[in-house]
């Protein structure tokens, strides 16, 4: 091979390596960029019946106490009476507690802690039937069916768990969609974890064989 012949392999191997680079670039400008989930609003909790919350009056520990949200969605302190709380932020409650209290005290200053967690009852998930303790759940944001069955202890041994089913409020509408609670359970088939939704029912059905 002489030195022409040499030459010529030299300028088509740099040629082919130039071409490579474009075509590798342009795939690399034309790939479209995974675009980033959009971040969730995270709403305040609203307090509902059967939580607990604790009144801070600062200054005036007397009445400084943690009381219950009644069932029918109030509270009452020494110096206030069937106070709504149901439906309301830690704040909102706060705000009331203080415009109660201004008949006594001067300028009252309150800081309302909610400690037992419940939740109205438009923002709890229910399990009903042979789940191991059925029960209302207080939901949280991205909240599974695995959390669920975890809470409320799992099934017990007459549930028929692929023929459980979740029954949800759509457009105003309700309807019931299927889930395999023992796929998810035995086989650990994580595509039956469904994501949950405030005021589902899950419904646990009994095997009768």
């Amino acid at each position: 091979m002489n030195t022409q012949q040499l030459q010529s392999i030299k300028w088509l191997a740099a040629g082919a390596l130039a071409l490579a680079a474009l075509a590798l670039g342009g795939c690399a400008t034309s790939r479209p960029a995974v675009p980033a989930a959009a971040p969730m609003a995270t709403p305040d909790y609203l307090i509902g019946p059967g939580d607990s919350v604790n009144i801070i009056v600062w200054r005036n520990p007397e009445v400084s106490m943690s009381v219950p949200v009644r069932p029918d969605g109030k509270i009452t302190t020494p110096l206030v009476e069937d106070l709504p709380a149901s439906g309301k932020t830690a704040t909102e409650l706060a705000r009331d507690i203080e415009k109660a209290l201004a008949k006594f005290i001067q300028q009252p200053v309150v800081t309302v802690v909610v400690t037992g967690f419940v939740g109205t009852y438009g923002e709890q998930i229910r399990v009903i039937g042979q789940a191991a303790k059925p029960q209302a759940l207080a939901y949280r944001r991205d909240m599974s069916l695995m959390d669920v069955l975890i809470a409320v202890g799992g099934v017990t041994e007459f549930a028929s768990g692929n023929s459980a089913s979740i029954i949800r409020t759509v457009d105003g509408r309700m309807q019931k969609f299927p889930v395999r609670l023992n796929d998810l359970i035995k086989s650990g088939d994580m595509s039956a974890n469904l994501q949950m939704r405030p005021g589902d029912v899950l419904v646990i059905p009994e095997s009768f064989f």
